[in-house]
């Protein structure tokens, strides 16, 4: 083939792929496919670009298909487990959870004083991974904590949002005396959540804390009510429970991603800490954030295709 011939070709295909890109939002969000439209709508607005929809859809058609999304998600799938890795001298077992439309990963952690919070180094510079949170504590497994704010729009998780306490320490405080919804451990390894303000940490001998919304469950009794405002759609989603005996359970949920795991509601992730007896639990950060590293390897698929997101904090597992 002539050296003109490959470059009209290439020409071509360039045109082909740049015309169908411009094209895709046009049929997902104008196009008669209503299940692609939904899930689009559920995925996209509930991420780091919600400006993406707002300029196909208006706020009415967006409220009505998460709320169709929202309705959906209240029906509760069936849970299937499968361990993986049980290893009794590590004080930590590994199982594979699925439901209809997700798949995730379980991490128990027999002893609650193991888990500690880890704080990026550079606070108000920027985040760092999963794996180097983990990696900084000398720790052994650890997911993505509290969720972050991002004053300058860099979105490199500098900035953890609301309270956070490490070793007992207040680290950072953006919303003063305000009491905001904490989810951390106290001395006695006990999983604590609910709304404090800094003072009521320190008074509450509250060790390790992020700040995260909603609670799951309490007092072995669920405390969500419908979706608790959060359940928009199939997410990737992680949370953070306690049973009875004091066993840590640490549950990450793929999402974003139609050939393997839509992802979960968090009425779906409220059932998961349900079906482990969970006597306490709640809603972390999710979405790209969601991350469970185990010496030294990501367990989970993450749905970012950059690989681990920077963020502010992780529940950690130390040896």
């Amino acid at each position: 083939m002539s050296t003109k011939k490959i470059t009209t070709l290439l020409l071509f295909l360039g045109y082909n792929l740049v015309f169908s890109a411009l094209l895709a939002p046009f049929i997902v969000f104008w196009g008669p496919f209503q299940s692609l439209k939904s899930v689009s709508v559920s995925m996209v607005y509930t991420s780091r670009h919600p400006q993406i929809v707002k300029a196909f859809l208006s706020q009415t058609e967006i409220d009505r298909i998460l709320n169709l999304s929202s309705q959906d998600a209240n029906q509760s799938q069936a849970i299937t487990r499968n361990t993986v890795t049980a290893d009794a001298g590590s004080g930590i077992t590994i199982e594979d959870i699925q439901g209809r439309t997700f798949k995730g990963k379980v991490m128990l952690i027999k002893d609650p004083k193991r888990v500690k919070l880890s704080v990026t180094k550079e606070i108000g510079v920027t985040g760092e991974r999963v794996s180097n949170l983990v990696k900084d504590m000398g720790a052994v497994a650890g997911i993505n904590a509290g969720g972050f704010y991002d004053p300058d729009g860099k979105g490199n998780g500098a900035f953890p949002d609301g309270l956070t306490m490490q070793a007992g320490k207040l680290v950072h405080n953006n919303v003063g005396s305000k009491a905001v919804n904490v989810v951390g451990f106290n001395n006695q390894g006990k999983l604590i959540i609910g709304s404090m303000t800094a003072n009521q940490l320190i008074t509450k001998n509250i060790r390790e804390a992020v700040t995260f919304e909603p609670n799951l469950i309490k007092n072995g009794k669920t405390v969500l009510i419908g979706n608790g405002g959060w359940g928009i759609g199939p997410q990737p989603r992680t949370g953070i429970g306690q049973m009875a005996d004091g066993t840590v359970i640490f549950v990450v949920v793929d999402g974003r991603q139609p050939t393997w795991s839509m992802g979960a509601s968090v009425r779906d992730l409220m059932n998961v800490f349900n079906d482990y007896h969970a006597l306490t639990a709640a809603n972390l950060d999710g979405g790209s954030s969601t991350d469970l590293v185990y010496k030294g390897q990501v367990l989970n698929q993450l749905c970012d295709i950059f690989g681990e997101r920077y963020i502010p904090t992780a529940f950690v597992v130390t040896p």
